[in-house]
């Protein structure tokens, strides 16, 4: 699946590296009923997540932490959980280009990475979003808090704020 032409600029950024290792994954899918996707069972395998053995059970925590494993990030065993992310990283105030966002929702929490913003949402990369590794729209007021990884030299140069037109994705009420 290919990103939609109003975030095809992503393509070219290059950094943060967590931001880069989520664009591979762009689109991939869990499969509905009785069989899963093996790429979704395989994050689970690499991250040491046993207890977990389908691709039903929320996975945007699961996305998020193979994303930050393979970009070279520490990913504590409890990361499956969205909310779990708030212990992640450094929290900041406002969000740029590969935060990671944790997002309150009916029923749990959700956390993605900031692609960018527009006056009332925040435009998130993340799992499990319609089922899926996509960018969507999330209301600002939703978000729990913006975290931020510690770089291993300097914060590369585009970590900046983006603000994108309310056009470009779907808007997201409730991530499952």
């Amino acid at each position: 699946m290919a990103l939609p032409s109003a975030y095809a600029w992503l393509q070219s950024e290059g950094a943060p590296k967590i931001l880069v290792e989520a664009l591979k994954l762009f689109g991939v899918a869990e499969k509905a009923g009785p069989q899963h996707n093996p790429i979704i069972l395989g994050w689970l395998k690499e991250l040491g997540f046993t207890w977990i053995n389908d691709d039903e059970t929320p996975w945007c925590g699961t996305f998020m932490g193979i994303v930050a494993k393979r970009a070279g990030k520490p990913v504590h065993i409890d990361a499956a959980r969205a909310k779990s992310w708030l212990k992640w990283g450094t929290g900041v105030t406002t969000p740029m280009l590969g935060d990671v966002l944790v997002f309150d929702r009916q029923g749990g929490g959700h956390v993605g990475l900031y692609v960018g913003e527009d006056a009332t949402h925040y435009h998130v990369l993340g799992g499990n979003q319609a089922n899926c590794v996509c960018i969507v729209r999330i209301l600002k007021t939703r978000l729990t808090q913006a975290r931020r990884t510690a770089w291993t030299s300097a914060q590369p140069a585009n970590v900046r704020r983006v603000w994108l037109s309310p056009k470009g994705a779907h808007t997201s009420i409730n991530e499952v």
